[in-house]
C-alpha cells in the first residue's frame, strides 16, 4: 500500500513543478504587450545578456537607447521555480517609485537574494526583509548622521596622507610617470578608511607594497562574484537549517571554483569580524578611556553603534550575530564600491586633463597647504560636481533585482506603446515577476537628462538641472540619481562614501598627476563593476602617475 502512495505523490509533485514551467509557455501573460529585445538562448533567455562581464555593457546602452523606460525581457527557463521566463526591465521613474518607495511590500528583494546575502555576510541589513530590516535600519540610520560624518574627517585625511606618502615614495626621483596599479592602491584606502572610520580598527598601514591576506581576499570579491552570478539562484536548494558557517560550507562544497573561492573569501571575512567586535567588546566593557585609546578614539561606526546598541529597549537591540553581520557589510559595501568609483574618477580625470587642471586648482586654492574640514569640502562646487558626475554616468552597481510578491500594476509616467498598437499608461505585473531596476538606464536616460546624457561633463551640475529632472521624482537618495537606490534599501552609507571619495581626491590631485596608461582597460560588469587589462581575469587599473610640477601662481596661492 505503501508504494503506491509514494508513486502517486511523485507523479503529483513532478506534474505540479511541469505545469509551473510549462503553464508560461502555454498561457499569455500581460508583459507579453511590452515590448523588448529579442531572446538569443532557450535556455538563459535574455538573463546572461544583462549580466555578461564584458558583453553586458553593450545590451544594457541598448536598453536604455531602445525602450522608453520599461521592457520586457525573457528569463531562464531553469530547474527552478524562482526562475520565470518572463523579466520586466524598469527605468521609468514613475514605475521605479512605485517598485522601490510605495509599493515596496509588494516588490521586495528576492528570497534567493537575501538567503545568498546572508550565506556572504550573515543575518545583516542586507539579509533581512520587512520588519527585522525596519529594526536594523532604525538603528543604524543615526550612526551615519551628519554630525558623525564630521567627525570622521580627520581620520579620512589620517588615512589620506598615508596613501599620498605611499605613491610619493614610489614616484619622486623618477625620470617621467610611473606605472601603478591604482585601483589595487584605491582598494587598499577605502578597506583602510572603512577599518579606521567604520570599525575603529587597521587593515593596511599602506606601507608594503603587497597588502595582507584579508585585504586581497576582499579585493577579489567583484571578479569571484562575476564567476558565480549565474548560479546564484541556485542558493534556494541550500540547506535552511544549521549555522551560516554549515550553508558556507555546504557551498564551497559545491565543485565550481567560483563558489569555493567565494566560500574561502567569506569565511575569511567572518572570521575578521568576529574579532574585532569582540575586542571593540572588551574596550567598551572597560570603560571610555579603554575606547578612546583605540584606533578612531570612539568615533568609529561601530563603536558608536554598540554603544547604543547597548543602551536601546530590549525590543530594539540587535542580537550579537545580526551586530557582527554589520561589520562584514560596512567592510565589503565600503571597499569595493567606494574603490571602484575612486578608480572610475582617476580614469575620467586622466581621460579629461582639463578638468583635472580644473579640480587642482580649485582644491589648491582652497585648502592652502592644510586638510580641508568638512565644510571646507562641501564647499568645493567643482569636486562635488565631479563626483556626482562619475557616479550618474558609472554607477558601481548597474541593476538590482525585486520580485513581485502578488499581482501588482505598475502606472508609468508617460505611456508607452504596446504590441498590439494600444497606448499603455501602466503595467499588470503578475505575481512572481522578476523586476530588474535599471539603475545604469535611469542615469543615462535622454528623455530626462538630455541627448549629452552619455557624456561626462562635470559642468552640468554647476548650472540648473534639465526641467524634466525635478518634474520626474526620481526615487534615488542621491541628487535625483539611482546610484544609491531608493526608499527603505536605499544605502545607508552614501554619505560616508561621498565624504571618503573628498577626502582621497582632494589629496591626490593636489599632488599628484594621472595619466592613462597605454594598456588596455576593460570594466567589466558585475554585481560591483571593476577593471581588468585585456583578457587578464585580475582585478587591475594601470595608470602614469607623477609628482605636480606647481607653476608660481599657485605657489603664491598656497
Amino acid at each position: 500500500m505503501l508504494y503506491p502512495l509514494l508513486q502517486a505523490s511523485v507523479f503529483l509533485i513532478v506534474a505540479g513543478v511541469l505545469w509551473k514551467y510549462l503553464k508560461q509557455l502555454v498561457l499569455r501573460s500581460p508583459l507579453d504587450n511590452i515590448p523588448g529585445p529579442p531572446s538569443n538562448s532557450f535556455l538563459y533567455g535574455n538573463l546572461r545578456q544583462l549580466i555578461s562581464p564584458k558583453y553586458g555593457w553593450g545590451f544594457v546602452e541598448h536598453l536604455t537607447e531602445s525602450y522608453p523606460g520599461v521592457a520586457c525581457l525573457r528569463g531562464p527557463l531553469g530547474v527552478s521555480p524562482l526562475l520565470h521566463n518572463r523579466l520586466l526591465y524598469v527605468f521609468d521613474p514613475l514605475a521605479m517609485h512605485h517598485v522601490v518607495v510605495k509599493d515596496a511590500h509588494i516588490f521586495p528583494m528576492p528570497a534567493w537574494v537575501v538567503k545568498f546575502n546572508r550565506i556572504r555576510f550573515g543575518p545583516g541589513i542586507v539579509a533581512s526583509l520587512g520588519d527585522n530590516h525596519r529594526r536594523q535600519r532604525k538603528m543604524l540610520n543615526p550612526v551615519f548622521s551628519i554630525a558623525h560624518m564630521r567627525g570622521m574627517v580627520p581620520i579620512f585625511n589620517e588615512v589620506g596622507h598615508k596613501l599620498v606618502k605611499a605613491l610619493e615614495d614610489r614616484v619622486s626621483g623618477q625620470a617621467g610617470p610611473v606605472e601603478l596599479d591604482m585601483l589595487a592602491w584605491m582598494g587598499r584606502t577605502a578597506l583602510e578608511l572603512i577599518g579606521q572610520a567604520g570599525l575603529g580598527y587597521s587593515f593596511d598601514p599602506l606601507v608594503a607594497d603587497t597588502p595582507d591576506d584579508f585585504a586581497m581576499a576582499i579585493k577579489a570579491i567583484p571578479a569571484t562574484m562575476s564567476k558565480v552570478n549565474h548560479l546564484r539562484r541556485l542558493v534556494p536548494y541550500l540547506p535552511d537549517t544549521g549555522s551560516d558557517a554549515t550553508r558556507r560550507k555546504v557551498m564551497g562544497m559545491i565543485p565550481q571554483s567560483g563558489l569555493q573561492e567565494l566560500s574561502r573569501i567569506v569565511g575569511i571575512l567572518h572570521r575578521r569580524s568576529v574579532e574585532i567586535y569582540e575586542d571593540r567588546k572588551r574596550a567598551l566593557a572597560q570603560g571610555d578611556e579603554a575606547v578612546t585609546r583605540q584606533i578612531g578614539e570612539g568615533k568609529d561606526i561601530m563603536s558608536i553603534l554598540m554603544r547604543a546598541n547597548l543602551s536601546a529597549s530590549e525590543g530594539d537591540r540587535l542580537p550579537e550575530d545580526e551586530v557582527i553581520a554589520q561589520m562584514s557589510t560596512f567592510i565589503f559595501a565600503g571597499m569595493d564600491t567606494t574603490s571602484n568609483a575612486l578608480s572610475r574618477t582617476l580614469c575620467l580625470l586622466a581621460a579629461h586633463p582639463d578638468a583635472q587642471e580644473k579640480l587642482r586648482k580649485e582644491v589648491l586654492e582652497a585648502s592652502k597647504g592644510g586638510d580641508l574640514d568638512y565644510d571646507g569640502l562641501e564647499s568645493l562646487r567643482y569636486l562635488d560636481a565631479v563626483c556626482r558626475e562619475t557616479l550618474r554616468l558609472h554607477p558601481p552597481v548597474t541593476n538590482m533585482f525585486r520580485e513581485t510578491l502578488q499581482d501588482a500594476v505598475l502606472p508609468l509616467s508617460q505611456p508607452i506603446r504596446g504590441l498590439d498598437g494600444t497606448a499603455l499608461r501602466e503595467i499588470p505585473v503578475p505575481k512572481g515577476t522578476p523586476v530588474c531596476v535599471g539603475m545604469f538606464s535611469s542615469n543615462r536616460n535622454k528623455a530626462l537628462w538630455g541627448e549629452d546624457a552619455g557624456e561626462w561633463k562635470p559642468e552640468r551640475w554647476l548650472t540648473a538641472l534639465p526641467d524634466g529632472i525635478a518634474g520626474a521624482k526620481i526615487p534615488g537618495v542621491y541628487s535625483n540619481l539611482m546610484t544609491f537606490s531608493g526608499g527603505g534599501r536605499a544605502c545607508i552609507g552614501f554619505k560616508f562614501s561621498q565624504l571618503e571619495m573628498k577626502v582621497v581626491l582632494c589629496l591626490l590631485v593636489s599632488k599628484f598627476n594621472f595619466e592613462l596608461s597605454d594598456k588596455p582597460v576593460v570594466w567589466n560588469l558585475s554585481n560591483i563593476s571593476f577593471p581588468t587589462v585585456a583578457n587578464n581575469p585580475r582585478s587591475a587599473l594601470p595608470m602614469r602617475v607623477g609628482l605636480v610640477q606647481r607653476t608660481s601662481s599657485w605657489r603664491d596661492d598656497s
